[in-house]
Formats: structure tokens, sequence, C-alpha cells
């Protein structure tokens, strides 16, 4: 098994200190599932073919890759936990959160598995259509829907979450307009067929991390459900308009308790009970209870499992499961960090102030959130040898940096693991979603390329790696072209 070391007494991203759980070696996620241990064997033998194919060397320093296996693997436990806790015969559409993974190959995978799409811009929507992701299991959430992308989506057929009550206005006025009526009826039809929601904002409180913290008093997002007023308008607006069959919120992710998550989700439900009571009709026929399952960042152990959140959710909103509402989920990070690695070569390795320090090829461009705020977003670093194998001997205080040219680019600081040399590689854990596919092009540093990988059934005692480029690394005509290469006297002009 790999060495992987955590920040020595930080609490993890997740909420719970690296201390709390226990280490990979034999432990099983909580609530089934495969267990940590079988991750850390495919993601150690991915990591030595790809040194011993040539994908990740002296010529290719940095690359990312995704374990498909345990993508799957995921996928299958976020059905199974809420199929068993849901009245047989209830509509679920598990959508995917595309901006937690927005590569096409992997909204492909998930395609194919049964997940849809949740997408927040133009941009997300045209990578779930190009992996063939159907209008009917996509659905557009973003506080700042332009027309354009409400014409489209309602043409298409998409579900939309209205954010706010002036979105609500422009779809009123668009709907008149659109070639098709509700089911594909007359045009000029007042009803669009696109499912619609309102989005509201729960107002229960934040978590760990302000930034994630999306049902605070003065969130950004939905109609704040406690505002003088509000509650009101958001009847009366379901009251005046038949074709509103959707409600929607999402109490935010990453640093969120579940105890809070759940609180957001039943006030969203008494709100619809309350809005079906009070117009005299089942008007509201789904409620969509966002995503937001945090990740543990501090062991491979999966905790919370999605398993855990759907008891917790049968045990404080019973009536949402007994089939008078369809269902629409909206997770990302939970489907997908486990399953992402980041290996980078250590170009250098040096010592400052008495400290060792690995230099290598891994640091803002990949890890944007980890670099800037390490205390919310600390990551794991598995040590590897040259050779691609872990890395053994004792545990050295060292520091482990970026190549961008500032002093806070760190992938960890003062973290104890075997002592990183010229040509070992390191690896940053748990980065398959908001890491390396959100890239920052801090000093114009390359996109790294990505590796899909799975086990060759028998070959080799079963620890040969198959390998599926998902994206080719940049080169650095790519990077001229999308910086104004074609237009250099673009501003001697002027």
């Amino acid at each position: 098994m790999s060495s992987a070391a955590a920040p020595s007494g930080e609490a993890s991203a997740g909420g719970a200190s690296s201390g709390e759980a226990s280490s990979a070696g034999g432990a099983s996620s909580a609530g089934g599932g495969e267990s940590g241990s079988d991750r850390v064997a495919r993601r150690d033998d991915a990591v030595r073919a790809a040194v011993e194919h040539g994908l990740l060397g002296p010529e290719a320093p940095i690359i990312a890759l995704l374990d498909v296996p345990g993508i799957k693997a995921s996928v299958a436990e976020l059905r199974a936990a809420f199929d068993a806790v849901t009245a047989p015969g209830t509509p679920v559409l598990h959508a995917f959160a595309v901006k937690a993974t927005p590569l096409v190959p992997v909204l492909r995978l998930l395609h194919e598995h049964g997940i849809g799409a949740e997408v927040a811009s133009p941009g997300e929507l045209a990578l779930a259509r190009a992996a063939g992701v159907p209008p009917s299991e996509t659905v557009l959430d973003s506080p700042a829907k332009t027309i354009a992308e409400l014409r489209e989506a309602l043409a298409l057929g998409i579900a939309v979450n209205a954010d706010n009550p002036q979105e609500l206005d422009r779809i009123d006025g668009l709907a008149g307009d659109l070639p098709n009526g509700p089911n594909g009826g007359p045009a000029g039809s007042p009803h669009p067929r696109s499912p619609i929601g309102i989005r509201v904002n729960p107002q229960v409180g934040g978590g760990s991390i302000e930034a994630l913290s999306t049902a605070t008093a003065t969130s950004k997002f939905g109609v704040a459900l406690r505002d003088e007023g509000a509650r009101e308008w958001i009847v009366q607006a379901y009251a005046d308009r038949p074709w509103l069959t959707r409600l929607h919120a999402h109490t935010g992710s990453q640093g969120i308790p579940l105890s809070l998550m759940a609180r957001g989700i039943a006030e969203t439900y008494a709100l619809a009970e309350e809005i079906n009571r009070r117009v005299g009709r089942r008007q509201i026929d789904t409620l969509d209870i966002g995503g937001g399952l945090p990740v543990n960042f501090g062991s491979d152990v999966t905790t919370p499992t999605y398993a855990q959140y759907a008891r917790l959710l049968a045990e404080a909103v019973p009536g949402l499961f007994d089939g008078r509402y369809g269902l629409v989920t909206e997770f990302g990070r939970s489907l997908l960090a486990k399953h992402g690695t980041v290996i980078a070569r250590v170009e250098y390795a040096k010592s400052a102030g008495g400290r060792p320090v690995a230099v290598t090829h891994a640091g803002v461009q990949i890890a944007t959130r980890t670099v800037y705020a390490p205390g919310s977003w600390p990551l794991r670093i598995a040590a590897y040898d040259t050779k691609g194998r872990p890395k053994a001997g004792p545990d050295v205080v060292q520091d482990i940096a970026g190549p961008a040219c500032f002093a806070g680019d760190l992938l960890a600081e003062g973290r104890a693991l075997p002592l990183l040399e010229q040509g070992d590689y390191a690896a940053a854990l748990d980065t398959g979603a908001y890491y390396f596919a959100h890239h920052y092009a801090y000093n114009s540093l390359a996109r790294p390329g990505v590796y899909g990988f799975a086990p060759v059934e028998g070959g080799n005692g079963g620890r040969d790696v198959r390998f599926a480029v998902v994206r080719e690394p940049q080169g650095v005509e790519e990077i001229v072209a999308e910086s104004g290469g074609a237009r250099p006297t673009a501003l001697t002009a002027l």
C-alpha cells in the first residue's frame, strides 16, 4: 500500500479530523460498498503502470488519473441507497453536478450508468449534450440565467429551477413563444414543456466553510424563505401557475453537517405540503433536494455514505420517500472526489531552514482551493519512488511545493512522509472533483493529461492496468492560441 499522509491534527474539509477515520489498509467504507483498501490497491497499480507505460516521467511530469471501477461503485452505492428508502415506482433522477468534474467522458460514463446532469451554464449544458445526456435527464440551475439560456432550456424540455421572481417573470414571457406547448402541444401555449420549479433558500444556517454554505440568511441563491412576505409570494406564484410542479433547495456542500442538510430538506418538504394544500391540488409533484454530501479528505474511508444520508432523510422527513413526490438529487463531489489522483514528478529536492522541500509540477494550477485556503481544503499526499512504487522509509517532515512563482504555492506544508527525492512522485489524493478538471492557468502552466484506468482482468496476476485518454495534455501551441496568439498586433494598431 502507498504511504499517504494527511495534515497532522487538522480538520479535513469533510469535517472529520484525519485521526477520526482508520487508515486505508483493510478499512471498508461505512455502510457497505467497496473498501478504501481496494481503491488504494488500484491506485498503486495505476501509478506504477503509468510510469511503465511512459504516461508519467521526465517528459510528462504531471498527470491525473480517474479510477473507473471506483466511479462505477459510487454510482451503484448512490442508486442503491435511495432505492432502499424510496417507495417502489417513485421517479428518481440522480443528476451529476457537472461543475464538479466537467469532462465529457466522465459525463458519458455516468450517463451510461443511469446518472443525468445538473448544469449551471451554457458551457456545462453543451458538455452534457456532447456526452449524450438527454434533456429529460438534465436540470438547469444557476442564479444568473440569461434569456437565451432560458429559451434554449425551455425549447429542449430541460428542467429549470427558477432562482428568483425576476427569472420567473422571464419564464412567463418566454413560455408563450415556444414552438411546443406542454408535451409537444400547440405553439403559443402558456404552459412550458419543461418541468419548472422555484429554488428556495430555507435559511437554516451554514457549515464550516462559509463559501459553500448556500442556506445562510444572506445567501445569493434562491428565494429567501424567511424574509418578510417571501413565503406568501411563493405560494401565490404556484397558485397563479399550474405548470410550476417542482420545488428545489440545496443547503450547501463540503463542511455542512448532515443534520443541517436534512433540516433544509425538511423545510422544503413542509413548504411543498403547504403549497399543495393551499392551492387545493397536488401541484408540486417533484422535490429537487440538491446534493452536497461531504467528502472525507482525511483518509481513504468513505464517510459519510449515501446509505447513511438516505436513512437519515427517511427518519427526518419520512413523507419524502412515500411515493407522493418524485425526487431529483444533484450530487457531484461525493461521486468523483475519491476516484481521482494527481501525480507529479519531483523535479528537485532541496532544503530551506532545515526543512526538506520537494519541488513538483503540481500546485496552484490543479489545486487552487488547497493552495489559497489550505485550512479548509487540505489534501493527503502519497509518496511513490522513481518506478511508481509506494515509497518506503521513515517519515520526514517536509514541504511539497508546486511550480508556480509565488511562495504560497504548496500542496502540503510540514507533512510527514517518506522523504521525497529527485525523480520520485508525489500524489495528491481525492482530487477527482474540483481539482485537475478546473485548471487555473497561473504562469501559463499547461493543463495536465487526464487518463481513466481500470485493471485488466487476469493479466499479470491481476495487476495489469488499461488506460484511456480522457483529456490530452495541453501543448504550448494551445496556450499561445488561447492567449491571443493569432492577434499579436491587435493593441499596437490602436
